[in-house]
C-alpha cells in the first residue's frame, strides 16, 4: 500500500519542501493550504485549512476522508511568528492578549485540532506518526535569553499538547507515534528576517524537510511523546 501523508502549511516554506521530499519518495500526499486558488502544487490532493478558524478545522475530518481511508503521517508544519501587527515581543510592555490569541491558535490550538480532526484515519494497524512542528525557543529549560513571549508559550503549550497526545494514543492507537520537533533555523520567510548576526547554522528549505524526514524514519514507539531536534538529538522540555 502506498503511504499517505498529510501535510499543514504545504504551500510554503518547509511544508512545500517537504511535499516535494515526500512526492520524491512515493508517498502519496493530501496538502492543507490556507488558500487552494492561489496553490500551485501539482500531483497532490489540495484541501483547504485555516487554523485560526473553528470552521475550517471542523470540516478538515470529512474532506482528509473523502480522500484516503488512512494516514500513515501527519506533519503539522503550519506556523506563525510575525505578520501585519504582529511581531515578537522584546518586553513585557509589548504584549497584546489579542495578538497572544492569534499566535496561540495557529502554532498550538490548531495543530492538536488537526489531529483530533484525522484521528479516524491513523488507528489502523500499520505504523504511523504524527510530527508537530515545534521551536527549541519552546523549551522551558533552554530559555536563558527571554524575550518572543508567544511565540515561546504557543510553542511550550504545543509541546505539552503533544506530550499529552502520545500518553493517550498509548492506550487508543499504539500504532502512531507523536512528536514535537525543532527543524532548526531555516531559510524561510517565517525566519529570515531574524537570520540577520545569527552565528548559527541556516539551513535551507530542502535540507530541513530532509532532516525532517532521516528523523521521522528513526522514531520507534519508545520515542513517542519526545521532543527532538533536526538531528535526532533530545532538547529539554
Amino acid at each position: 500500500m502506498t503511504p499517505c501523508a498529510l501535510v499543514t502549511g504545504a504551500s510554503r516554506g518547509v511544508g512545500r519542501a517537504l511535499v516535494d521530499e515526500l512526492l520524491a519518495r512515493d508517498v502519496r500526499v493530501i496538502a492543507a493550504v490556507r488558500r487552494v486558488e492561489a496553490s500551485d502544487l501539482v500531483g497532490v490532493d489540495v484541501v483547504p485549512l485555516d487554523l485560526a478558524d473553528p470552521a475550517s478545522l471542523a470540516e478538515l475530518g470529512g474532506r482528509v476522508a473523502g480522500l484516503t481511508d488512512r494516514l500513515h503521517r501527519v506533519y503539522n508544519v503550519a506556523g506563525v511568528l510575525h505578520g501585519p501587527g504582529m511581531r515578537p515581543e522584546k518586553r513585557l510592555e509589548d504584549l497584546d492578549p489579542r495578538v497572544l490569541h492569534d499566535v496561540f491558535a495557529v502554532n498550538a490550538f490548531g495543530p492538536i485540532a488537526v489531529v483530533q480532526a484525522v484521528l479516524p484515519l491513523l488507528r489502523h494497524t500499520d505504523p504511523a506518526v504524527v510530527v508537530n512542528l515545534s521551536a527549541r525557543v519552546g523549551s522551558i529549560g533552554d530559555n536563558g535569553l527571554g524575550g518572543w513571549y508567544g511565540y515561546r508559550a504557543s510553542k511550550a503549550a504545543l509541546n505539552q499538547l503533544t506530550r499529552t497526545l502520545a500518553v493517550e494514543l498509548r492506550r487508543r492507537a499504539p500504532n502512531v507515534v507523536a512528536v514535537a520537533y525543532h527543524p532548526g533555523t531555516v531559510d524561510t520567510d517565517l525566519s529570515r528576517p531574524f537570520t540577520k548576526g545569527y552565528a548559527g547554522r541556516v539551513f535551507s528549505r530542502q535540507e530541513a524537510a530532509r532532516y525532517l524526514l532521516q528523523v521521522t524514519d528513526g522514531l520507534g514507539a519508545d520515542d513517542s511523546g519526545g521532543f527532538f531536534a533536526w538531528d535526532g538529538a533530545p532538547i529539554p522540555w
